[in-house]
């Protein structure tokens, strides 16, 4: 790493301008950055930009001006360069070799660049990962003024500015794209270039210089101003800075032409050392990520032969018609995720892991060493899983009904109603899936994200809880774990939030949500900033004595009214402030399936879902603060450890 960075530090030390006049002053370096760019992408682009620098010196050489395409797919590279058409081949040889290595300081190391473009007073040099060559305009366009006012009449020459660079703008577009001249008036004179690269003509080489001409008046009345637009060129100036009787031999320069030589060769001498340190330093990384992902993965290896759950990556491929979009069920923070069937008819759901998280490695261990060895009717069944292919792969049993979200609020909610008897079912379900994990396996496991959408419905309703991707193995002698937050806002305890306190009662809270979105038809996030959460409401027709006044709508009536009432108490009691006084999963289910008085709630903590504030403070015995520490407020992507997934 540290010898490429040399390489590149020593080519932007090297001069901007040589003894011989071939205008190699640097105007601006434009780097176009693309920081979706994997590192797989980056490797194949950088070895195809270079192969294009490379193509483009000869051709530069034979007529001032090349473009060059080299690879394919998203690895593909559009590279051009020009030689302003005063300037004489030897200098257009120089500029362009000075011009190749000052471009490599675009070139992407530790983030990613999509392209780059350096603008010379000499000659100019682009590379991109689409084709621009016919591209008049772009967000990328500068102009650039010097620093020095004109001394004299600043009036006349502001005049004078304007009505040159419109002459131009007028000439150049008839002139194969090129035109120089002068205008002097009131004894004040103003030289000027206009230039539109070579495949930018017609129609695109006139918006190009028009353009050029509103944007240059911002730089009169400074001495000097140049208009660099992704189709062309334009400069004014005090001095006559172009060449007006260019001779392809380089008369005038002519003592200066081994320099040129000298320059061109020491240039593709860097650039071949620079070649040489990028491969060099993509190589060491690839090394060193493979070592680090073979010992990751040695163990992951070890659990997969030894439960016998290995599926060939091949036959997943051809049971998802390979991962054709009509057999997408749905995508979530840890994968995208396909309806398969295998060779036996077998219908199955199979999981493609997103490599461009750093948990994607946890995830996979959670799922294979945690829930392949646990059975239960309201549990996701993990049937099999690929890690020997080009991704890791997990393969369920298929889940029909698709997701509880989906049907209360998403693409089903018109399709089918779910009744009050499918809901209070899909409660106890849950309910007791939750037993079972926290429970009555051999494993104490907390899963940390019971919401709508990991909760699947089979073919008669019956809940399934899915993506154990963050779930935790709890130990026994333990009453609770420290660890850096994960999981959804608004349905994460508050003592999890604050303090990273984990226990089985962080499930119990997240279940009380889901406990009260279900019988309320309403999300806990469907609330604005000025009005009160979904806790807040139940809550206060829980202390009115009319909880049944909450339920679902959609239901019209249809429901019990003490039933739904006891129902609103248990969610209620599930996610009081205090951790302790949350009742267990057993005595939920004794309580859904008895006719057991039901204990007198506590407050819950108001959170707006919006943020992670915690409206009213948890109790002192709880030992918490008010506010959510600042780690978790955002609201971005998923991440595993120290991240909160927006709802």
């Amino acid at each position: 790493m540290s010898f490429a960075l040399f390489f590149l530090l020593f080519l932007s030390l090297l001069p901007d301008s040589v003894l011989s006049d071939p205008r190699a002053t640097e105007a601006a370096l434009v780097c176009t950055p693309n920081n979706t760019a994997s590192m797989d992408q980056r490797r194949p682009f950088i070895t195809n930009f270079l192969a294009t620098l490379d193509a483009l010196s000869p051709l530069i050489a034979r007529q001032k001006y090349a473009a060059v395409i080299n690879g394919t797919g998203n690895t593909t590279v559009y590279t051009f360069g020009e030689c302003m058409k005063d300037l004489s081949q030897d200098d257009c040889n120089l500029c362009f070799a000075q011009c190749k290595t000052q471009i490599l300081r675009c070139l992407p190391f530790q983030r990613a660049v999509r392209g780059g473009r350096l603008f010379y007073d000499g000659c100019y040099l682009r590379y991109d990962s689409y084709n621009f060559f016919n591209e008049s305009l772009s967000r990328q366009d500068r102009t650039v003024c010097s620093t020095g006012d004109f001394s004299g009449n600043r009036t006349m020459f502001r005049a004078n500015v304007l009505k040159l660079v419109r002459n131009l703008s007028v000439e150049a577009p008839n002139n194969d794209g090129y035109f120089v001249g002068s205008m002097t008036r009131g004894n004040t004179s103003v030289y000027g270039l206009a230039q539109c690269w070579e495949f930018v003509t017609g129609a695109a080489c006139e918006k190009c210089l028009a353009s050029s001409v509103q944007n240059v008046s911002s730089c009169a009345p400074k001495e000097e101003g140049r208009i660099l637009n992704a189709g062309c060129y334009l400069r004014y100036s005090t001095k006559k800075f172009y060449d007006n009787s260019t001779s392809a031999s380089g008369q005038g320069n002519g003592g200066n032409r081994p320099l040129a030589v000298i320059l061109a060769a020491t240039s593709a001498g860097l650039a071949l050392l620079f070649t040489i340190a990028a491969v060099i330093f993509f190589l060491r990384k690839r090394v060193l990520r493979k070592r680090r992902e073979k010992k990751q993965l040695g163990a992951l290896l070890d659990t997969v032969n030894k439960s016998k759950l290995n599926i060939s990556y091949e036959v997943l491929e051809k049971a998802t018609n390979y991962f054709h979009a009509s057999n997408k069920l749905g995508q979530g923070g840890s994968g995208s995720v396909y309806k398969g069937v295998l060779t036996d008819g077998k219908v199955v759901a199979v999981k493609r892991l997103f490599f461009n998280t750093r948990q994607w490695v946890d995830h996979f261990f959670n799922e294979v060493n945690l829930i392949s060895g646990i059975r239960h009717k309201n549990l996701v069944e993990l049937l099999g899983c690929s890690i020997t292919g080009p991704e890791s792969l997990l393969v369920y049993e298929y889940v029909p009904n698709q997701s509880l979200h989906d049907n209360l609020f998403g693409a089903l909610k018109n399709v089918r109603q779910l009744s009050w008897e499918s809901r209070y079912k899909i409660i106890l379900g849950i309910a007791e899936g939750l037993t079972y994990l926290h429970e009555e396996s051999n494993l104490r496991i907390i899963h940390r994200d019971i919401k709508l959408s990991n909760i699947m419905l089979d073919d008669d309703l019956t809940p399934k809880i899915a993506d154990f991707g963050l779930a935790r193995l709890f130990p026994e002698d333990k009453t609770h774990i420290s660890t850096a937050i994960a999981g959804t806002l608004g349905y994460m305890a508050p003592e999890y939030i604050v303090r990273g306190k984990l226990s089985e009662k962080a499930d119990v809270y997240s279940f009380g949500i889901l406990v009260i979105e279900v019988v309320c038809g309403r999300r806990n996030n469907s609330f604005n900033q000025n009005s009160n959460s979904i806790l807040q409401m139940v809550w206060s027709h829980y202390g009115t004595g009319t909880l049944s006044e909450v339920v679902d709508p959609s239901l019209g009536g249809n429901f019990e009214a003490e039933e739904a009432s006891r129902l609103l108490q248990i969610g209620l009691l599930s996610v009081q402030a205090s951790a302790e006084l949350r009742p267990s999963m057993s005595a939920v289910v004794n309580l859904l399936t008895e006719n057991h008085e039901i204990p007198q709630p506590t407050q819950p903590p108001f959170l707006n879902s919006g943020s992670t504030e915690i409206v009213r403070s948890i109790p002192s015995n709880e030992g918490y603060s008010s506010k959510h520490e600042s780690n978790t407020q955002s609201s971005g992507n998923n991440m595993t450890e120290s991240w909160v997934e927006p709802r």
